[in-house]
């Protein structure tokens, strides 16, 4: 495993000739990685496993919770409160450092929400979750009939919770939304399709709120799951966004050029930046969790100043 450079700018941002490192292994389906830097922890989700665990950066994992709600996408806010993606009950919810576990969205005008999938915060505080319906799958989560009949993108105001959710993209923007991440300034989210196999980005308005939203890069793979997906994403400090797909991490520059891949032996679902100085990049895939050390850190979220 190496990487396959689709253009020289990929070596300014990981080392030519490096590849990935296996962590640790002997899981069933890694997910949802966060890193937190008080503790110098990852977290993440054992999805099937109904299981979430922690890392360090030898290499030692410990259970966290069980049974975790099959949980997926996790980020920390500013005061390092756990905002965690829930499968098995339809919500986003706020697990406070005191302990309080606080819902924040459950239901969409009477209807119970798919499986909020992914999420991400704006500086203000405003919080944007993907729900499609993966968490209504057998392994994945609890199978069931679902309520909604679409899949949707959902914003949550600064300080609010579940009377103050809004529909952030129309109900038939996207088939299975999942990944999304903010640009360097905040002013685009990007916003991934799985099944569709694109990113799509929109502007954010200083409300919070989403407008004009248009294809920024198409053809990460088929959408076939054993082919490799796009579903986790981010951005780094330079503004190039680093999404899941066939072989591993795609990297697309913010003009849309796919500049290579980080290839992974592995199904990957998600990643993110963590360690000391934030320049390893973690990468939950199917059984293990692996590592590359990256030339860039992450675009600095709230929770990491």
């Amino acid at each position: 495993m190496g990487i396959t450079a689709k253009s020289r700018a990929i070596y300014d941002l990981v080392e030519e000739g490096s590849g990935v490192e296996q962590l640790a292994t002997g899981f069933t389906f890694t997910e949802g990685p966060v890193w937190h830097p008080s503790e110098q922890v990852l977290y993440f989700s054992d999805m099937p496993a109904d299981i979430r665990r922690k890392v360090t950066l030898d290499g030692t994992v410990t259970e966290v919770r069980n049974p975790s709600f099959k949980c997926n996408g996790m980020v920390l806010d500013d005061d390092l409160n756990l905002i965690v993606c829930e499968h098995v009950t339809s919500s986003l919810v706020r697990e406070r450092t005191d302990g309080v576990r606080e819902t924040l969205a459950f239901h969409w005008q009477g209807k119970y929400l798919n499986s909020p999938n992914d999420v991400t915060i704006r500086s203000d505080g405003t919080i944007y979750f993907s729900d499609p319906w993966y968490g209504r799958c057998p392994g994945f989560g609890i199978e069931r009939a679902r309520d909604l009949g679409w899949q949707g993108v959902f914003r949550i105001p600064p300080g609010g919770g579940q009377d103050e959710l809004d529909l952030a993209v129309p109900e038939d923007e996207f088939e299975m939304p999942n990944g999304l991440c903010f640009s360097l300034d905040e002013s685009l989210l990007y916003i991934n399709d799985t099944p569709r196999a694109h990113i799509k980005v929109f502007d954010v308005n200083a409300d919070g709120t989403l407008a004009n939203g248009r294809l920024f890069f198409e053809g990460i793979g088929t959408g076939v799951i054993e082919e490799g997906i796009p579903d986790g994403m981010k951005v780094d400090e330079l503004g190039n966004v680093w999404v899941t797909g066939p072989q591993g991490i795609w990297i697309i520059s913010p003009e849309g050029e796919h500049l290579g891949t980080i290839e992974v032996p592995e199904g990957v679902g998600n990643h993110t930046w963590g360690g000391p100085d934030w320049h390893t990049l973690y990468i939950p895939s199917t059984s293990s969790v692996y590592t590359i050390r990256t030339k860039v850190g992450p675009r600095r979220e709230p929770y990491m100043r």
